[in-house]
């Protein structure tokens, strides 16, 4: 199996495509086409993540989740909020 070095540019690239998903969110939130709440394949989509990486998210307590007869579901808010509390301001001198 082949393996990949991630650099420091490319998690650069990552986040500011995730933004760019969080973004669309927030419009698509603001104009009403959005639900509330959103099943694990929903978030896979909009955030362009994994399976893995989506569990991962919700077992190291960064993503809140609801669990309701089996399947899970994410509030849309929440989601905003674990992303600005995550956001990365660099300096540009």
């Amino acid at each position: 199996m082949p393996t990949s070095i991630i650099t420091t540019d490319d998690l650069r690239e990552f986040k500011m495509e995730l933004l760019d998903d969080i973004k669309k969110l927030l419009t698509r939130q603001a104009s009403g086409k959005l639900k509330k709440y959103i099943k694990s394949s929903e978030v896979m989509d909009l955030l362009q993540v994994s399976p893995g990486t989506l569990q991962n998210l919700r077992i190291n307590g960064t993503l809140p989740f609801t669990k309701v007869g089996g399947i899970i579901y994410y509030d849309t808010e929440e989601i905003q909020r674990v992303m600005d509390k995550n956001r990365v301001h660099h300096k540009m001198d």
